[in-house]
């Protein structure tokens, strides 16, 4: 569910892109199942309303999988075009955890769509997805930067997003031209089979918000094929602020998260490095004079935490549950 968003260059010295193994296109085809999975936390109402946009979908998923943080995380009420496809599964708490417990609950799908709890696609976002994975094989995941993203800023009114949806209907989609990619978690499609074949699943030691998930998941994947980005999927992300990890936590991931997947090999240690000086950089300065909907001192102060440790080979992603 980062906002930060990585172009596939290499992985670990190899080409990614050459290094990939299509699947058949056995799994393609008019018989394509494709469903949504949404990890929830701290977010019921906006969950509902995410939900009455996502029965407006043509053609409508096979499935929705929702994996609440607790149990009071969803309500249980349903639009009427989701009536009997919503289904909620439940284990441990945090991002990786319950996108993991999405994944072991969809052994019927081709094609698994991620989706923020914020996230409102267009109304055509499925039928785009399907056209990419039949169109191209070798592709095993694809994503698109939403058309308007709260995530970078004080974040989108549901009224304002449902304008943008409106407008998406009056145009057809962008051309599909396809560019390297690794997924943007607020939404991203995975080919299913390579996840099940491989083995491929979100790492649980990122904690609570996950920071990077996404990059280390499709860095992954795309061992097996290609991961893209497809101008044709248009929506927009929210970027509510309930829900979000505390401060001190989130500023903690942000340099120990990209430390950690740069040893790890699923980032290049220059991208790795500038993450990390990039959100150090901006919470340093924007902690003089800080935006209302960001904690900027408490992500510096978690910021300087982590470096320390990083210093004396302390830090690890799970040590952000302290604060």
């Amino acid at each position: 569910m980062s906002g930060t968003l990585l172009q596939v260059k290499r992985l670990k010295g190899i080409d990614a892109f050459a290094a990939y193994r299509p699947f058949k296109k056995s799994v393609m085809g008019s018989g394509m199942k494709i469903g949504i999975g949404i990890a929830t936390a701290g977010r019921r109402e906006q969950l509902a309303l995410t939900l009455q946009v996502l029965a407006e979908l043509d053609p409508l998923p096979e499935c929705v999988v929702i994996a609440p943080a607790k149990e009071d995380d969803f309500d249980g009420v349903l639009p009427m075009g989701l009536a009997g496809k919503v289904r909620v599964v439940r284990g441990a708490r945090g991002l990786c955890a319950q996108r993991n417990t999405i994944l072991g609950a969809t052994e019927e799908l081709d094609i698994l769509v991620f989706f923020d709890d914020d996230f409102y696609p267009a109304k055509d976002y499925l039928a785009c997805v399907k056209r990419v994975f039949e169109r191209h094989p070798d592709v095993v995941a694809t994503t698109n930067h939403p058309t308007l993203d709260g995530a970078t800023g004080p974040g989108v009114a549901h009224e304002e997003a449902l304008r943008a949806l409106r407008g998406f209907e009056q145009s057809p989609p962008p051309a599909d031209r396809l560019a390297p990619m690794l997924g943007y978690g607020c939404n991203m499609s995975i080919r299913l089979a390579p996840v099940r074949t491989h083995g491929v699943r979100f790492d649980e030691a990122l904690p609570l918000y996950g920071w990077l998930e996404d990059l280390d998941f499709t860095s992954r994947l795309s061992r097996y094929g290609r991961s893209v980005q497809s101008q044709a999927l248009r929506g927009v992300h929210l970027g509510t602020k309930r829900g979000r990890s505390p401060g001190k936590q989130l500023g903690y991931s942000q340099v120990v998260n990209p430390i950690y997947l740069w040893r790890k090999g699923s980032l290049d240690h220059r991208f790795a490095l500038r993450q990390v000086a990039r959100n150090v950089g901006k919470n340093l300065v924007c902690a003089l004079s800080p935006e209302p909907w960001v904690d900027r001192r408490g992500r510096l102060f978690g910021n300087a935490m982590a470096l320390g440790e990083c210093l004396l080979g302390l830090a690890t992603p799970g040590r952000a549950l302290r604060y």
